[in-house]
């Protein structure tokens, strides 16, 4: 049974890798510093306290386990946060992870997966997006995760890494059989947002309606947290069996707008939905839609549980579990 250090697997998409990485046959070995994490979320392997930049504490999980790769989820990655302090996202983001290389380096770990994002694209020309368009990012958690990017094309060559960097869209949804789901403080993802004022009775708040989108509000690419964590299997496979070092985009290859997504929700929920239009929220780009071709292609992947009906239904089944929170 190979072991994977999976950097962050106590948080929202590196819990759900975890079981996906468990049920592949694989042993997930979960390095999270806990601060955004939860330790109940680590089901399916050992959990190891402590910050991916601290390379002893990464170099001694390597050792004691036996780990042959890494899926890499840590990260600060609140967009306002990181437009109001840049130089903290740089030194966990960047300075952190180039740590974290040099001791998988170190370590002889030839792979890895990282979670990258589409917000290295920031404002993209084309619509759906593929992985050859201009990286401009607006907001420094983009800045970030292009950076490092950049760092494992040289790094990888140096160091005889081989690398993917999942580029996904909105991660939304929760585990089908209810075991984990999104538990972000504060939360700021739309899907979950509007199921928590929904329950507690309350406007769901909303950002901006004077878009350039056909309704104003923006529009994303929601992808269904477990075909992310399939996705990140399915790419640790492709290097194993020697496939090229790249990025690769993961989403639906649809857009829905914010209004759109309340809709839906008010369909599968069967009641209206109140709603507060406020103003945009800094670093939010107007249009953000995958071309996922490439990961379809090359790791056989398909987004198959990503139908927004599916979305909206699985987090309200895990949000059902949850307290009503008022705020």
């Amino acid at each position: 049974m190979d072991a994977i250090l999976v950097v962050g697997g106590a948080g929202y998409v590196g819990s759900h890798a975890c079981k996906a990485l468990a049920q592949a046959g694989y042993k997930p070995v979960t390095l999270d510093n806990l601060r955004t994490g939860h330790a109940d979320a680590v089901k399916w392997g050992p959990l190891i306290e402590a910050d991916f930049g601290d390379a002893d504490a990464v170099r001694a999980a390597v050792r004691q386990h036996g780990v042959t790769a890494a899926m890499h989820f840590g990260a600060l990655s609140l967009v306002a946060e990181s437009v109001a302090e840049p130089a903290r996202y740089y030194a966990n983001n960047v300075a952190g992870t180039l740590r974290l290389l040099q001791a998988l380096g170190d370590e002889g770990v030839g792979r890895i997966v990282f979670s990258s994002s589409a917000a290295v694209y920031g404002e993209a020309s084309s619509d759906p997006i593929p992985e050859d368009a201009p990286l401009n990012p607006i907001n420094p958690y983009g800045e970030t995760k292009r950076v490092i990017e950049g760092a494992l094309r040289f790094i990888g060559r140096a160091q005889g890494l081989a690398w993917c960097a999942l580029r996904y869209f909105n991660a939304a949804g929760a585990d089908e059989a209810g075991e984990i789901g999104e538990r972000h403080e504060p939360e700021t993802h739309l899907i979950p947002n509007v199921l928590q004022a929904v329950r507690a009775g309350r406007p769901v708040k909303l950002f901006g309606s004077d878009y350039p989108t056909p309704d104003g509000s923006v529009v994303r690419d929601y992808v269904h947290v477990s075909d992310l964590a399939d996705a990140h299997v399915a790419a640790l496979k492709f290097l194993g069996d020697g496939g090229e070092s790249q990025p690769m985009n993961l989403g639906s290859g649809a857009g829905l707008s914010v209004l759109q997504i309340v809709a839906a929700a008010e369909r599968v929920l069967g009641h209206p939905i109140a709603a507060e239009m406020g103003p945009r929220r800094a670093g939010d780009p107007p249009c953000l839609v995958a071309d996922p071709n490439r990961a379809k292609r090359l790791l056989h992947w398909t987004p198959g549980r990503s139908d927004v009906d599916n979305l909206i239904a699985t987090t309200a089944a895990f949000e059902a579990t949850r307290p009503i929170r008022q705020r």
